[in-house]
This record gives C-alpha cells, structure tokens and sequence, in this order.
C-alpha cells in the first residue's frame, strides 16, 4: 500500500521518493542513492526539521538577532519551539553560536544565535558608545 510521496531533500537530486508499506516493512522507491532510503522512512516514522528564525533584542542598532536550533526537532513540534523562540527579547551582548534557548521543549537541540551582537555593537560604537 503506497503511504505518501515526497521529494528527498537531503542531497541536490531532489529525487521523487514513494513510500510503501508492505508486509509491514516500509519501502522506498525512486532513490538515486543510499541516504535516500533513511530521509524517506524518516518521514513517515519521525520527520525532523531545523529551524531558523529571529528573537527581539532590545538594541535600536540591531533590532532582531537571527537563531537557529543546532539540531533536528519533530516535525510536530515546530509551532511550539517557534512560540517559545517568540517570546526571548535578548537585553545583553551575545556572540555568534551562543545559547539564547537550551533544551528547548526538553528535545535535546538548542536554540542559538547565528550573528553577533557584540561585533555589530562594536562597529556602531567604536569607541564604547
């Protein structure tokens, strides 16, 4: 029985994946290559996703900070990581890959800045501000 088709995402031949159940083993067809197989029983057992996004800040300078998570979350939770990720308002000088959220909604992944503050603060005010 066909469960779903999808397009592979995980190298640049974006290849047409069908996913079939049968005989309760899940199958894939249409791969070019191997890691084809893993993303497409991925997607119907359990689909993971980044997520990039930004945070408030409290600088006029640099009004929102760009995030991202450093690891895959459910693809069932990203509403909720993104409400928790709405509700930072960063008030100090982070650096980039720092943690604005850890853990967070206990998934293991993080939530991290992928800018500085601290470089774009410094260019702004060279001398201290």
């Amino acid at each position: 029985m066909e469960l779903k088709k999808i397009t592979c995402i995980v190298c640049p031949n974006g290849c047409k994946l069908t996913i079939i159940e049968k005989n309760e083993e899940l199958l894939v067809e249409g791969n070019k290559c191997k890691r084809g197989i893993e993303f497409g029983i991925n997607e119907i057992k359990n689909p993971l996703r980044s997520i990039a996004s930004t945070v408030n800040t409290i600088y006029k300078e640099m009004p929102r900070l760009p995030v991202r998570t450093d690891g895959l979350i459910p693809k069932s939770k990203i509403f909720n990581v993104m409400r928790e990720i709405s509700k930072v308002v960063i008030t100090n000088h982070v650096d980039i890959n720092e943690v604005i959220i850890e853990n967070v909604l206990n998934t293991g992944v993080n939530i991290i800045s992928t800018s500085s503050l601290i470089e774009i603060l410094k260019e702004e005010y060279p001398n201290g501000g």
